[in-house]
């Protein structure tokens, strides 16, 4: 029975689904790191899960028996990971006292504070290496891995950089703040990684926002939340606080917003992009509260803290329609649209996403003007921990099951036994970042 209201609302803890979802397996989160998990990556027979102290490397080669294989404890929020090769990447948006490990929060308003993107070398997994540390205005909230292009994909990587919330009292996080940093980082030399460029992305200064009282306001662009780069299609989706951008990145340095979108009725804080694999549209999603809200319950409209579906014409974002998931969530409850990726099915554009307490949601929206939930997956209100903070941060489909990272419940993994996704079961990859979309068609 789906939760249509408030007496429909699971028990604290309990797991609920529809008929065609599974849960296999759980694997609790390590002791060692004492904070909430963040986003995943995927590579080979590994998931690498990050948290607000660290991150974690978990076998997953048989998914059933998940196991942990490490924990590495270096704090610094958010430490959402991407991952290429034997290096991990993590995004530290905390303003540290130094870039190592053993570091403690500081002011931003400190010149010698420090905030960009962790280096780690993942070769030995049961003893990852910390080997590099760039630092970049206004920290990283996310990041996102784009090879570079032709011959050059052999020699580098780049790391597109995403922060906003500048002060003029920050010295490394000025105002304005309207570009993301550039990092190059050498592949045969990892330990030499630089930033190459900062684009300014907004000229204009982008949306200047609604400051209104909560849940009405509107955020101004300041910097950009998230960044998905099709890189084989030399197209990026920006998720840009005030507004949506498409960019051209055909020339990776030099990353060029061809397309703006705004929506000053519904969107609080455009936080995340996904392409369809034929790159012909865009999901949008609104972090209406900053998932710390309870924004799925019946006071706040279906179409606020929602996904946004537009079709790309003409090189231009055309909207289409809204998607919120349908139960109603208690009001101790953070809930609204957040991370997720597409699952590999040829022609239909069907995607599976987090919605932090309102659980793990499947969306066939192959007709982007009529998204339709196919599947689900649920707990009740999390009493491990004070309300409002808890659920799934992200969650993705790899290799024929879904991994949902949960603030404080650790991994859990799922498998969806559906006549519309069943077909993707056969699709193996050898890796996945979130903010890095690549074609399936290599793959079917």
């Amino acid at each position: 029975m789906l939760p249509a209201s408030a007496a429909d609302i699971p028990a604290p803890g309990e797991v609920v689904m529809s008929d065609n979802m599974r849960q296999v397996t759980n694997v609790p989160k390590p002791a060692a790191l004492a904070d909430i998990n963040t986003d995943m990556a995927f590579q080979g027979r590994y998931a690498y899960v990050g948290n607000y102290y660290g991150f974690s490397i978990y076998d997953i080669a048989n998914p059933k028996r998940t196991r942990l294989v490490s924990s590495v404890v270096c704090p610094g929020g958010q430490m959402d990971v991407s991952v290429h090769g034997n290096l991990l990447f993590a995004a530290v948006d905390s303003s540290r006292n130094n870039d190592s490990c053993s570091s403690t929060g500081q002011s931003a308003s400190i010149k010698e504070s420090w905030e960009g993107i962790r280096i780690f070398d993942i070769s030995d997994k049961a003893q990852p290496r910390y080997i590099k540390s760039v630092e970049t205005n206004c920290g990283s909230h996310t990041l996102s891995l784009v090879p570079g292009k032709g011959r050059d994909a052999w020699r580098n990587l780049y790391v597109y950089v995403s922060s906003y919330s500048p002060s003029a009292t920050f010295p490394d996080c000025n105002v304005p703040h309207d570009k993301i940093s550039i990092i190059k980082v050498p592949l045969r030399k990892p330990t030499d990684a630089h930033v190459v460029a900062t684009p300014v992305l907004f000229p204009d200064g982008g949306n200047p926002g609604l400051p209104l009282p909560y849940p009405d306001g509107k955020s101004a662009t300041s910097g950009c939340h998230d960044i998905t780069v099709y890189a084989e299609k030399d197209v990026a989706a920006g998720a840009c606080m005030g507004e949506g951008v498409l960019m051209d990145i055909s020339d990776r340095l030099n990353p060029r917003v061809t397309a703006t979108v705004r929506d000053d009725v519904n969107f609080a804080f455009w936080h995340s992009a996904t392409f369809n694999n034929a790159g012909t549209k865009v999901v949008f999603t609104d972090e209406l509260g900053g998932g710390g809200r309870a924004t799925c319950n019946t006071a706040i409209s279906p179409t606020r803290g929602a996904n946004a579906y537009y079709d790309i014409v003409g090189g231009q974002l055309e909207f289409r329609s809204y998607f919120k998931i349908p139960r109603v969530q208690a009001d101790t409850e953070n809930c609204v649209a957040h991370n997720g990726s597409l699952i590999p099915v040829k022609g239909r554009d069907i995607m599976v996403q987090a919605w932090y307490q309102g659980g793990i949601s499947v969306v066939d929206f192959t007709d982007s003007a009529q998204p339709q939930e196919i599947a689900w997956y649920e707990r009740g209100p999390d009493n491990t921990a004070p309300a409002l903070s808890g659920g799934i941060w992200s969650a993705y489909y790899y290799n024929g099951y879904i991994y949902g990272s949960d603030f404080n419940l650790g991994l859990d993994v799922l498998q969806i036994n559906d006549r519309l996704t069943n077909r993707a079961k056969h699709v193996r990859l050898d890796h996945l970042n979130p903010q890095t979309q690549e074609s399936y068609r290599a793959w079917w």
